[in-house]
């Protein structure tokens, strides 16, 4: 597979303080990758440096193969936490004049505004001046700048910020669609269920270090313990709880029901088969919910963090 962007070894300190030490992330062509961490990780300073605002102490980034140079800013596109809006300026004004300095022609800059404008149905904002605008709707138009020139690596750092759900759902599916494009995505955020729905790779970054990195499915699949919510309705309660609690390791499971069952928690040894369970569960009453426990990425980033306190 080929790699957009990787970071090799790369440290950054600020007098006596490591904002990065030693980090490495690969991220693959046509891909998102989620970069997550608590405030204060180091998150920042690693966009600050693709995006050359700042220079690494050590190690080095490649960007399609070869070592990340000033011309590589033209094909990068940051829509960054704090938003940088003129806000006396008119919207489509100040849209033209930054699609300028992205290297756009006047006429190209023109036909593009017009697709997004529409596309996120905002073209009624054309006149109106920043200020006149609410968060959400001053960070669509910051959107519609940052993906304008079509740049090889979009860096999107909290782009749900400020928004309503129904705009948040919207913008979820533009980055999506750029994936499918061809663009290639950085994407940091505190949102785990984001993570879930968009991130195909994924780091974790925590005091400096990074803890996790790789496909968010093989990571999950790393952190999952063979463990398995049933619901049933069993024959037998008391027998049915005796055979199992000296077979398996045996909890309380929590989780809506339309059925009055019990329902337990269940973790079996790695030899063991979830098949073989359920035909058991299935001999001793009428199972109504057999799910395994797949932990989402919400509960990786605590257990991590909380592990490397």
């Amino acid at each position: 597979m080929d790699n957009l962007l990787v970071a090799e070894n790369v440290s950054k300190h600020f007098g006596e303080f490591t904002a990065l030490n030693n980090v490495s992330i690969t991220i693959p062509t046509k891909s998102i990758f989620g970069l997550l961490g608590p405030n204060g990780a180091g998150k920042t300073t690693l966009i600050r440096i693709i995006n050359q605002i700042t220079m690494p102490d050590s190690g080095r980034v490649l960007f399609d193969g070869k070592p990340l140079s000033p011309s590589d800013v033209s094909l990068i596109g940051y829509l960054p936490e704090e938003r940088g809006l003129y806000k006396s300026m008119k919207v489509g004004e100040q849209a033209l004049y930054l699609a300028r300095l992205k290297g756009l022609s006047k006429a190209q800059a023109k036909e593009r505004l017009e697709y997004w404008f529409k596309r996120l149905d905002i073209t009624h904002w054309w006149d109106k001046k920043i200020q006149e605008l609410s968060k959400g709707m001053a960070q669509k138009v910051q959107f519609v700048i940052t993906v304008l020139h079509e740049p090889k690596l979009l860096i999107f750092d909290e782009p749900f910020s400020g928004f309503d759900p129904v705009n948040a759902d919207l913008i979820k599916n533009e980055i999506l669609k750029l994936r499918e494009d061809g663009a290639t995505i950085l994407f940091s955020t505190h949102r785990m269920e984001s993570v879930e729905e968009l991130c195909d790779y994924m780091a974790l970054i925590h005091k400096s270090n990074k803890l996790l990195d790789g496909k968010v499915s093989d990571i999950k699949r790393a952190y999952k313990s063979n463990t398995f919510e049933v619901g049933i309705h069993p024959r037998d309660e008391a027998i049915l709880l005796q055979e199992l609690n000296s077979n398996f390791k045996v909890g309380k499971a929590h989780f809506k029901s339309i059925t009055e069952d019990l329902k337990l928690s269940i973790q079996l040894k790695p030899e063991e088969s979830a098949n073989d369970l359920l035909q058991y569960l299935i001999s001793r009453g009428t199972v109504n919910h057999f799910v395994e426990v797949i932990p989402s990425v919400n509960d990786i980033f605590i257990k991590t963090v909380t592990t490397n306190a």
